[in-house]
């Protein structure tokens, strides 16, 4: 049997292709349009989800929190002005960077994290694949409410559907 974090993961990795796939059905110019919300486009939104695993997964490989945000914060504004097709691409090999990384050293690595805000933490991979989950989470629904906004409806993509379609 699968480890329940692995098994997250992949819902993750699917949740986020659910999302895109659906982004895609929808008018070009809804990806990047300006609206007022938390975020100001859904391409701000799915960026920060996507610069955010990307600091996570620096994190786990031995980065300092403060290095991973500092990189992340140095693509921002790349990322954000990339097309919803590049976006899918990064997501995609990103998934697979992690799953590689899940091999390497196993889902129960234990990590101290230096959080410049809130000091340091003692965790595991496993807990902090969570937080890149539920992270992701949160963020695609501030992406199916812009969509609502603009006139346009999102796509399910909870966790029991997505046990559902395995």
């Amino acid at each position: 049997m699968k480890h329940p974090t692995l098994k997250m993961y992949d819902y993750h990795v699917w949740a986020n292709e659910v999302l895109i796939n659906r982004l895609k059905e929808l008018p070009h110019d809804i990806y990047h349009k300006e609206i007022l919300s938390g975020f100001s486009s859904v391409s701000k939104v799915l960026s920060h989800i996507y610069l955010v695993d990307l600091g996570w997964f620096d994190i786990i490989s031995g980065k300092s929190m403060n290095e991973a945000m500092v990189s992340a914060d140095q693509l921002r504004e790349q990322v954000e002005t990339k097309s919803l097709e590049k976006m899918e691409t990064l997501f995609l090999n990103l998934s697979e960077r992690y799953k590689s990384l899940f091999k390497q050293v196993g889902v129960e690595k234990l990590l101290v994290v230096d959080n410049p805000y809130a000091g340091l933490l003692e965790t595991s991979l496993s807990e902090s694949v969570l937080h890149v989950v539920t992270h992701g989470s949160y963020h695609r629904g501030n992406i199916a409410t812009m969509l609502r906004q603009m006139g346009h409806t999102s796509v399910m993509q909870d966790f029991g559907l997505y046990l559902y379609s395995k």
